[in-house]
Parts: C-alpha cells; sequence; structure tokens
C-alpha cells in the first residue's frame, strides 16, 4: 500500500485532501485539469455481479449490510481493489436517512424497500421530521472512515445521497412506481405543502453530505434517479431550487449531480450546479458536451449492457464514449449501475479499455 502523507493541503474550496489525493486521476479530473488518462469508476461498483460481495452478502441482509460499519467497508474496498478503478464509492444506500425522519422503512426480501406508513395527503407532510441528530447515521460516517483508512493514498472516496425528488417520491409512493400518481397529486394539488417537504429534505440532505464529508470522503454524488418522470416546467418548478439548494449547500468537496431518465431535463438539471454532471446513456455524450461547454466536466455514459457484450463491441463502445468526451474534464463511468448478470471479467476489461485508450487519446 503506498505511504500515506501526514501533510494536509488546502486547495481554494476543495476539502481537505492529502497531495496524493489531490493529485489523483478522479480529482484532477473533477477539476477539469489535464490527466494520463481517463479515469473511471462504476456505480454499484460493489453489487451482485461480484462473487467475493456476494461472499459477505448471503451472511446477511442487505440493510444489516449497510449498517454494520466493517462489513460494508469490506464491499466498498474489495471492488475497488478488485476492478482497478480510480475511486472507491461508499457502500450505503439512498434511504436510511429517511428513518430518523420518521418513516418506516423495511427492506423486503424480493420486493426491495418499503415504507409503510407513506405520506399520502398534504396534510401528513408535517410528519416528516428535519434530521437534526446525525448520530442516528453514525454507522455511515463509521464506514467511511474505515474504507479511508485503507484505501491506497491515491485513490478518493466518494459519498453519495438521494436528491430531494427522489426522497421524497419514495416518502410519498412507499416504494417504487410506474407513474408516480400519488407524488404528483400531491406536487400538483398543494405546491405550499410539496415545497416545504422538499426544504425539509433539503436541510437534511445538506448536513447528512457536509457529515460524510468531514468523516473522509472527497467527493460526493446527488442521485436524482427518479425525476426523470417530470417534464421541463414541473421539474423547472417543483425541483430545480431545492436540488440546487443542496448543491450549494455542500462545501469543500466537488458534487457530481446525476439525473437519469429523460435528457429532456438535462440543460435545466445543469441549472442545479454540480462541479461534474452525470449523464445516462440515453444522453448524446457530444452533444451534451457541446451543451455544457468546456468548462462543466462531465460523467458517464455508456449503457451498462454493454458489459454484456463481447469483448470487441465492448471496446468499440468504450471507445465511443472517451472520443465523444474527449480528453480534459471527463469521468468515465455507466450510464447507471451494474447488473447482476454482468461477468465480472468484463467489468475489468472494461477498466484495462479505459485506462488503455484514454492514455492512447493523449499521446
Amino acid at each position: 500500500m503506498p505511504a500515506r502523507s501526514t501533510l494536509i493541503l488546502t486547495f481554494g474550496e476543495d476539502t481537505l485532501i492529502t497531495p496524493e489525493l489531490r493529485a489523483s486521476r478522479f480529482m484532477k479530473a473533477a477539476y477539469n485539469e489535464p490527466t494520463d488518462t481517463t479515469p473511471l469508476w462504476i456505480m454499484r461498483q460493489a453489487g451482485r455481479y461480484l462473487p467475493e460481495y456476494m461472499e459477505v452478502r448471503n451472511k446477511v441482509t442487505f440493510i444489516e449490510l449497510c449498517k454494520t460499519p466493517e462489513l460494508a467497508a469490506q464491499v466498498t474496498l474489495d471492488a475497488q481493489r478488485i476492478l482497478g478503478v480510480d475511486a472507491a464509492i461508499l457502500f450505503a444506500d439512498l434511504l436510511p436517512i429517511l428513518e430518523p425522519m420518521g418513516m418506516d422503512l423495511e427492506y423486503q426480501k424480493g420486493e426491495g424497500p418499503v415504507i409503510h406508513n407513506p405520506i399520502q395527503s398534504a396534510s401528513d407532510v408535517d410528519r416528516l421530521k428535519r434530521l437534526e441528530d446525525l448520530s442516528t447515521l453514525q454507522f455511515v460516517f463509521d464506514t467511511v472512515k474505515l474504507v479511508r483508512q485503507e484505501l491506497p493514498a491515491d485513490i478518493p472516496l466518494l459519498g453519495f445521497a438521494g436528491a430531494p425528488f427522489t426522497l421524497a417520491s419514495y416518502a410519498i409512493e412507499g416504494g417504487g412506481s410506474r407513474n408516480y400518481l400519488n407524488t404528483k397529486r400531491i406536487m400538483y394539488n398543494d405546491p405550499g405543502a410539496w415545497h416545504a417537504l422538499m426544504e425539509t429534505l433539503t436541510s437534511s440532505l445538506i448536513g447528512y453530505l457536509n457529515a460524510q464529508i468531514e468523516a473522509g470522503v472527497q467527493a460526493v454524488q446527488v442521485f436524482d434517479s427518479w425525476a426523470g418522470c417530470l417534464s421541463p416546467s414541473d421539474y423547472r418548478e417543483f425541483v430545480l431550487p431545492h436540488t440546487k439548494t443542496v448543491i450549494e449547500g455542500v462545501s469543500n468537496a466537488p458534487v457530481i449531480n446525476f439525473l437519469t431518465g429523460n435528457p429532456a431535463l438535462l440543460p435545466i438539471m445543469a441549472e442545479a450546479g454540480g462541479q461534474i454532471v452525470g449523464l445516462d446513456w440515453r444522453v448524446d455524450m457530444a452533444e451534451a458536451r457541446q451543451m455544457l461547454g468546456p468548462d462543466r466536466v462531465v460523467q458517464g455514459n455508456m449503457d451498462p449492457v454493454s458489459l454484456l457484450a463481447d469483448l470487441d463491441t465492448l471496446k468499440a463502445r468504450a471507445k465511443a464514449v472517451l472520443d465523444a468526451a474527449g480528453t480534459t474534464g471527463h469521468v468515465f463511468n455507466l450510464g447507471h449501475g451494474v447488473f447482476p448478470e454482468v461477468p465480472p471479467e468484463s467489468a475489468k476489461a472494461l477498466v484495462e479499455i479505459v485506462h488503455e485508450l484514454g492514455a492512447r487519446q493523449r499521446a
């Protein structure tokens, strides 16, 4: 393991980090600086496609894994080491933040997360309590500290949280949804209650993300996994102000602003901020780069199913993303998480391909 420097530096608005971390591929790309090759990490890189992950996961429930720092740290570290990616992503989940806010959350086998006391009307919004006691999420911060102690000195650790709309939708729908009827009903019928709900989530998320940074992550990603169900005008009115407030409230670390499912939202979503704009595979990389401009860093955006293709096809698809993104201001990633059906060898091959092709681009 590389030796850790005891010198800590402050880089403007950057987090307090060691020189090794600030010079890492990911951090340099995050600030639109030249790198020797394109850095990459993979959403859901610690997941069911990895035998090492399943060996741990088979011993505990999903939420037990999330809430046991030693185990969550182990799968975080294993994924980074096995794949050779340029950043580790904290193993955690979007929803546990809702428990101390008053939501009765359960992870049902085969069904995913279920909230047993969803917000069913505007009058229920007051039930959601602002998160003030962060000790209820200490298991997350303990995991961060354990991972940071064991990661190589030049590998950043990324934290994350759900965006306000995605968390609000879970709290209202009580689980997954195809049409978000209940969410939109409250949003349309009582905008005052909607914005009150979003403000409660927003202030809670700012404290949560900053606590992750204080614990030792070098950047954070804000996942708006469900906002793709909205029209541009609805996103602008009901979501943009709150997501923007969250991102502006994060101190001393780059923010990745990631939304999936609706390319029409990209220009407005980018207004919410974030040093890095995460793109899913439905967005044309070259068009996004042109729209966002040369000073904006992008992340993405290969279709995750590409990892089920043969090696030549995988290489061609990775090259297409790299060619469209260019050699600076790009963090390679999938357009969403790795599927359980993906062979681990394909994920490892992708890392090697991106590093090799990215170096050739710069040569």
